[in-house]
């Protein structure tokens, strides 16, 4: 494959500029939480994505547009569901009606003889389904019918990516910017790159005084502007019509160029807020403050822009975001705040990266790197006078006669130079974006303020996001280059496919609810029972367990289990792991003969580090299944036969059963040939992790006719910018082997593979790096003899900007969603490749769901539009641990799951500062030396991640 890149999401455009949240966190990139990662669709155990709302405050951009009359408000409640914009007539746009299908597939086929991209063309569009029309956040703009001129700034000395744009606005207020006429006519970035409408004689070179953060030491900056050369425009019109001849047009110059253009506005023009990447958050407003979370955070909401590519039709994606910031004040109370209320977590997630000041001693703004082993009490630094030593604690007393009310707290190493300083004496700068994971004790308050119905966050994207993002006709720089943007959201046709039929042992399949994807465990048995002994808390408990067991089909034992008692100690600042806990549950696990197949643990809490040490000794170590559930939730009367039910599909999936099928007319594509169904993920280390922790690459792939069954494949590898799993050709020869050895010994005649968690950008580098793997895991399972099954790989994305609000209610949902098994194949996919967006979950009590884009990138086995799309929808009905449609297909699913299985087993890995010593530590963690895949023994060829 070429270095061009791919259809749809090489129109993302470039690296966003603008204003920055701060410098990157040491060693670590830095996510930023929003909307769409919490958006898993409820069944991942995360977030729905949503926007809390107020009045546009101060942020309108002045352009004074009109507006359709979109009913409803978004305001600082939740509000009530419902279908967005029900008044507004929903007409699909002109340039998708006409026989355009016909066209289009015409166009994909002559394409292929004009290049020779492995990325496939779209084969046809689908049929299968109820038509529907849907909005979407898609807003039309036009393509400049002038070229845009680039320019490069050089900063002289080197500027910071976080001061540039802050450089270039007070250079914008310079006679010699008037002079050569830039005022609203020029769009700049961090990446010291500068757009104009019109060439300008250059060089420019202006000098200016930069203060920086502190307002003191002003430094001389000398910005020389050079022309570079002028962007062609027009080719994108003719690859935005399908041209066969403009396929290979590299349109990435364009759209990085149009995504700066657009972002002037928040990142230079109104100066306010905090722009990350392509995500703006406009700063609390007395309408629309930040929300609490606890634990030293708040939320805060924001809007997403990109332009993108669609058939004939140039777009910009808006989309609602929230981010969890610091709570400004006093840094050793936000980190008190933080412990009491995320007690297991690292201190150093909360810590690192974050930017304070220190007013009692200076104005700079220094940055955190991590934080220190010791504490004021402890650490020992040169006296004041230079004659001796002295803790800290003592020499801020004697030096600055500042008596520390709080020496106890562990000391933040800051700047390059790694000074320890006390907390107590920073205060963190005000909008910083938190750079890690927010902690699971704050999951239900984030959640709270991301969940929001549909029609509020359709109004809030319309009357909040193109206001504050002054995305108006009229609006400069973007009206000097030609470039104006529509203020109606696209209208695109869509199809309801219809659901599956679920199959359970005998008697009639269960209803699945249209509006849920969902159904339940009343009266029905597995399709297979897996057998093996139970082990619940209480006589009362396990028997009501074991019964739940029996009637669901398994095959267990009624005799009384074995019951054994763990009394954990409690956590300690000395073992924030619990190090001592997974101790005392081995010592209570070994005291168990015969030795058990599956162990139920009665956990008496959630901590996290009690569970993930607990996989690893079970797991790894051990080689014994185990279920975990809350004492609090299995002793409860109320709910408990449900709460059974689902702890019995874990059961009897990791005991070898199938829990349920799909019928014979959803599976007749799949019975026609052996086919492997194949799921792949990373899971890269949270913030806290020790640096240099590796990253986990996990390969599922069915072995069974139902595909019901899903071993798993683990490696360890370290962490790259790229997603490419580097050890993938023994993960896949190990899955064909699995499939093998249940089928007989005849391997898989097809193989579909559905790849997760790529970032936006990578699909060719991915391509490229494991295609070549995966054919060489062909050769080598079979001995070198000749075997080339067919191969097909779709990419999967889940947390993409992508909404679709129904215009019809008899097409959506009680809250406003569209109904699952909602697909939309046109009009804002890409124009050449073969991708849709499908949405086959449900909705829950409150929230909007998000549809999976769906990217084929290598296709061998030619599936028609409807086959591949049917078979995605139909295999999201099949997630062992749930009784409803996923949000993910079901292989791309677990393999989330196993990847992030993996990353439990290295949460013991101390932090050291050296790369090379985390990675040994993590390769001791997984058994590397002697089992790469860290899980062996009779947990390998079974699900044991659920």
């Amino acid at each position: 494959m070429g270095g061009r890149g791919r259809g749809q999401d090489r129109g993302r455009g470039g690296g966003g500029g603008g204003r920055a949240g701060g410098s990157s966190t040491p060693g670590r990139e830095s996510p930023v939480l929003n909307s769409a990662a919490y958006n898993r669709g409820g069944d991942r155990g995360s977030f729905r994505g949503g926007y809390r709302g107020g009045d546009p405050g101060g942020f309108r951009g002045g352009s004074g547009r009109s507006r359709p009359n979109y009913r409803g408000s978004f305001g600082a409640g939740h509000g009530r569901g419902g279908v967005f914009a029900p008044d507004v007539p929903g007409i699909v746009d002109a340039r998708l009606t006409d026989g355009f299908q016909d066209a289009l597939v015409v166009s994909m086929r002559s394409a292929r003889r004009y290049n020779n991209s492995d990325l496939p063309s779209r084969p046809g569009f689908g049929t299968a389904g109820t038509a529907i029309k849907l909005r979407t956040n898609f807003f039309p703009i036009s393509v400049p019918r002038i070229p845009i001129y680039e320019y490069g700034v050089a900063f002289d000395p080197p500027a910071k990516l976080s001061e540039r744009v802050k450089i270039l606005n007070l250079a914008g207020q310079t006679d010699e910017w008037r002079q050569a006429q830039l005022t609203g006519r020029v769009a700049y970035g961090r990446s010291a790159k500068l757009y104009a409408s019109f060439i300008f004689q250059s060089p420019l070179i202006i000098t200016i005084q930069y203060t920086g953060d502190d307002g003191r030491n002003p430094k001389q900056y000398t910005l020389t502007i050079s022309f570079i050369k002028p962007i062609d425009t027009q080719g994108l019109v003719g690859y935005l019509e399908g041209r066969p001849e403009q396929r290979n047009f590299n349109f990435m110059p364009v759209l990085q160029a149009m995504n700066i253009i657009l972002s002037a506005y928040p990142s230079h023009v109104a100066d306010v807020g905090v722009k990350v990447g392509r995500k703006y958050y406009p700063g609390p407003s007395p309408t629309f403050p930040p929300v609490p979370l606890g634990g030293g955070l708040q939320a805060q909401h924001g809007f997403y822009v990109s332009v993108r590519t669609a058939w004939r039709q140039l777009m910009v994606n808006v989309n609602v975001c929230t981010a969890a910031f610091y709570t400004p004040g006093n840094l050793a109370e936000r980190m008190m705040e933080f412990m009491t209320t995320s007690p297991n977590s690292r201190l150093v997630s909360f810590v690192r990266g974050i930017r304070v000041k220190i007013p009692r001693l200076s104005d700079r703004t220094k940055m955190a790197w991590t934080v220190a082993h010791s504490n004021a009490r402890q650490q020992r630094v040169r006296s004041a006078d230079g004659s001796d030593e002295a803790t800290v604690e003592q020499f801020y007393q004697s030096k600055h006669n500042i008596l520390l009310k709080h020496p106890e707290l562990p000391l933040i190493r800051c700047g390059p130079s790694q000074t320890c300083l006390p907390a107590e004496l920073c205060t963190i700068v005000k909008e910083q974006p938190f750079r890690g994971r927010v902690p699971d004790e704050l999951a239900s308050n984030m959640l709270t303020v991301v969940r929001q119905y549909p029609n509020m966050i359709g109004d809030a994207i319309v009357h909040r996001g193109l206001l504050q993002l002054d995305l108006a006709p009229t609006s400069p720089p973007a009206s000097s280059f030609g470039i104006t943007v529509g203020d109606q959201m696209a209208v695109v046709p869509g199809r309801i496919l219809p659901l599956p039929t679920v199959r359970y042992h005998g008697g009639n399949p269960p209803a699945i609810d249209d509006r849920r994807a969902s159904w339940n465990l009343r009266g029905v048995r597995f399709a297979i029972g897996g057998t093996g002994p139970n082990d619940p808390e209480l006589d009362r408990t396990w028997r009501g367990f074991a019964d739940m067991c029996i009637r669901s089909g398994m095959k267990a034992d009624p005799a009384r289990p074995q019951i054994t008692v763990a009394k954990l100690p409690q956590k300690t600042p000395q073992d924030p792991l619990r190090s001592g806990a997974i101790q005392t549950i081995r010592e209570a696990l070994l005291k168990l003969y015969p030795k058990p197949r599956i162990v139920l643990v009665v956990l008496s809490n959630g901590d996290r580090h009690v569970y993930s040490g607990l996989k690893h000794l079970c797991d790894v170590v051990l080689d014994v299944a185990t279920v975990c559930v809350h004492a609090a939730k299995i002793r409860k009367e109320k709910g408990q036969v449900q709460y059974f039910a689902n702890v019995v599909l874990k059961f009897n999936m990791k005991l070898g059963g199938v829990n349920h099928e799909l019928a014979e007319k959803n599976m007749a594509w799949l019975n026609k040939e052996p086919t492997m169904l194949v799921g792949m993920d990373m899971a890269h280390p949270g913030d806290g992790s020790a640096m240099g922790t590796p990253s986990v690459a996990a390969v599922v792939a069915s072995v069974d006719k139902r595909m019901s069954q899903f071993p798993a494949s683990l490696r360890i590898q370290k962490w790259s910018s790229t997603e490419i799993i580097s050890d993938l050709e023994s993960m896949f020869v190990e899955r064909l082997q699995a499939y093998r050895n249940c089928n007989n010994g005849t391997l898989p005649s097809r193989v579909l593979v559905y790849r997760n968690g790529l970032p936006e950008g990578q699909f060719a580098t991915v391509v490229n790096g494991e295609l070549p793997q995966i054919r060489a895991a062909f050769y080598r399972v079979s001995r070198g003899k000749r075997y080339n099954p067919q191969l097909t790989i779709v990419f999967c994305g889940k947390r993409r900007n992508t909404r679709f609000f129904p215009t019809d209610p008899a097409h959506a949902t009680h809250c406003g969603n569209p109904k699952p098994g909602t697909v939309v194949d046109c009009g804002t996919t890409a124009v050449y490749e073969y991708d849709f967006y499908l949405q086959a979950h449900g909705e829950t009590v409150q929230g909007s769901t998000r549809p999976t884009h769906y990217y084929v990138v290598h296709d061998e086995i030619a599936m028609s539009a409807d086959q591949l799309q049917g078979l995605t929808n139909d295999m999201s009905y099949m997630s062992a641990r749930a009784t409803k449609a996923v949000s993910l297909v079901s292989p791309a699913y677990y393999a989330d799951l196993a990847s992030k299985r993996g990353r439990c087993y290295l949460q013991d890995i101390p932090e050291s500062g050296d790369p090379n010593k985390v990675m040994q530590a993590a390769r001791m963690l997984f058994r590397y030396d002697s089992n790469p895949d860290g899980v062996g023994g009779s947990l390998k060829d079974t699900m044991f991640y659920l």
